[in-house]
């Protein structure tokens, strides 16, 4: 039977319930067993898809499409796991599901209550990703324990345990023992009530993990472990690791914590170890080069509303044994100050995604100082598009270049809505979303990296370049890299005269892992690393072919 480890938070959120599951699903891999993780979250919209970056943070694709928690891309960099639209539910979602069935029908004219109709719709959830195939499932629950918000769900995982038998079930609750400095003194007392809440909700933790600033002595585990009712081998302290978050599963394992959950759940294995892990740690903790680029967005303010491609980043000074240096840059900045004022200095600039109109002519202006200064340049979505805007406006002659997306009357529509996006009123999940396949133009430079001509990456939009311009952006040196398979949209665009200059509609941040940097952030550290020696990157140049035509 598979077995179901449930992650629960204590005290205060931010605690880092979505990476401790995350490196658990990585310390079990590495014992040679399949898992899988799943996220609940209490909140009451259907999904993050329409959520403000400044009140959500990033919103992760999933390949099935899934707009989804943050979370969910620190599983997928952490393990094999693939995700999909069944690991990621919130409360608005099983609310959904339930008032659909009574809609329907479904329940014969019941009175629906939260139990056991809501319970008994997160426990069906929980089953969803309970498969044959899979050993362990990781099921993380948002929030805290104590919040309202977060009742039904502790209550289902509760009944859960008893359907499929306490031996099969494991309860990690992940909690806080604060420092306080003026007293110089490490408190347990917020874990005690944490822990006293969970067991009023009717369940005993069978690990806890606790995040503080200094480690943990034998003796204050003692009494931790006396006064939550948890062995004392089970209480383990997790003392803050940045800025290097991939050391977690290596402070968890020198715990032991995998022997741990093996031995509770009774769990075969075949020995296994972390040594590929490892090596990434040396080169990330003692790199040889070190470089520093922009990214200039719309978000900057608030780190987990580019989490992934933060991390992306990261895998690409990894891939290069550097270390990157990450100058965030307002985009409204750019535009009261001017790009040199904001940009200057810097080996590499990367504009990313985003929605609506504010700050556009700052990523514009930014586009433009990279083609103009040579200097090593990723576009990624809306990074693609500010690109060919500014693309048509300064070296195709095209003033009034714009997207419709920000002037619905432009006389040069570069950047249009996708055909199949006209007549849609709904937001949440209606973009084109998910894994599409995507066809490069041998010699380019998408195609160097990648060094296949056929991928999948993922997409989250509703604009695409028009292909009314195809030509005329080829002819005045910007070509079409990557097209969709019937050759109808383009998905990746260079510059010709230009050492490194790569735009892409898609999101390959999504697809990047520590040990398996993704290939175009490999490549962009890597001609920003040699814009640091050289003043400019030097690669070999290959012929590179008419795209205009294409499809």
């Amino acid at each position: 039977m598979t077995k179901h480890i449930f992650v629960t938070g204590g005290v205060v959120s931010s605690l880092g319930k979505g990476l401790n599951s995350a490196s658990i699903g990585l310390l079990l891999e590495s014992r040679g067993l399949k898992v899988n993780l799943q996220k609940f979250d209490p909140y009451v919209n259907v999904d993050p898809g329409t959520m403000s970056p400044f009140e959500h943070g990033e919103v992760y694709v999933t390949e099935d499409g899934a707009e989804t928690d943050l979370d969910l891309g620190h599983y997928e960099r952490f393990t094999n796991a693939v995700v999909n639209k069944n690991c990621n539910f919130t409360t608005g979602s099983i609310y959904y599901s339930v008032i659909t069935k009574e809609r329907r029908g479904e329940y014969l004219g019941k009175t629906v209550q939260i139990v056991p109709h809501i319970t008994n719709e997160i426990k069906e959830c929980i089953r969803k990703v309970t498969t044959p195939d899979v050993d362990v499932v990781i099921h993380e629950i948002g929030g805290i324990v104590g919040d309202i918000e977060s009742q039904p769900f502790l209550e289902a995982i509760r009944q859960f345990g008893l359907d499929v038998g306490r031996h099969n079930v494991l309860y990690v609750h992940l909690t806080l023992v604060p420092y306080l400095r003026a007293a110089d003194e490490v408190k347990t007392k917020p874990t005690q009530h944490a822990v006293s809440l969970l067991r009023q909700a009717g369940m005993q933790p069978d690990v806890l993990i606790c995040r503080c600033e200094k480690p943990l002595s034998q003796e204050l585990k003692a009494k931790i472990a006396l006064f939550c009712n948890v062995e004392k081998e089970a209480v383990i302290d997790e003392k803050d690791v940045k800025p290097y978050l991939y050391e977690i599963p290596i402070l968890l394992k020198k715990q032991g914590l995998d022997n741990i959950i093996i031995n509770k759940l009774g769990l075969k294995t075949d020995g296994g170890n972390l040594q590929e892990w490892e090596r990434m740690l040396e080169r990330l903790k003692n790199p040889k080069y070190s470089t520093e680029i922009a990214v200039v967005g719309k978000y900057i303010a608030h780190r987990s509303a580019y989490e992934s491609l933060y991390e992306a980043i990261i895998h690409g000074g990894i891939a290069n044994e550097a270390s990157v240096e990450v100058r965030r840059v307002e985009a409204e900045e750019v535009e009261s100050k001017g790009a040199e004022a904001c940009l200057g200095g810097v080996k590499g600039i990367l504009v990313p995604g985003g929605f609506g109109e504010r700050g556009i002519e700052g990523k514009i202006a930014s586009a433009r100082y990279a083609r103009e200064k040579k200097i090593p340049y990723l576009g990624i979505c809306l990074g693609l598009q500010c690109a060919t805007i500014e693309f048509a406006r300064n070296a195709c002659g095209l003033k009034e270049a714009n997207s419709t997306e920000f002037d619905k009357n432009t006389s040069h529509p570069v950047i249009s809505l996708l055909e199949e996006q006209k007549g849609i009123k709904e937001m949440g999940g209606t973009m084109r979303l998910g894994a599409q396949d995507c066809l490069l133009e041998t010699g380019t430079k998408t195609y160097a990296a990648y060094g296949q001509d056929k991928i999948s990456e993922r997409h989250r939009h509703r604009y695409e370049f028009n292909n009314d311009y195809r030509e005329l952006f080829s002819s005045h040196g910007m070509i079409s890299s990557g097209f969709s398979p019937s050759g109808k949209l383009v998905e990746a665009m260079e510059l010709r005269d230009h050492p490194w200059f790569v735009c892409v509609q898609f999101h390959p941040e999504f697809k990047s892992k520590p040990i398996r940097p993704h290939p175009l952030f490999r490549e962009f550290i890597q001609a920003a690393l040699t814009f640091e020696r050289e003043g400019k990157p030097t690669h070999t140049e290959r012929p590179l072919q008419a795209s205009a035509t294409r499809g």
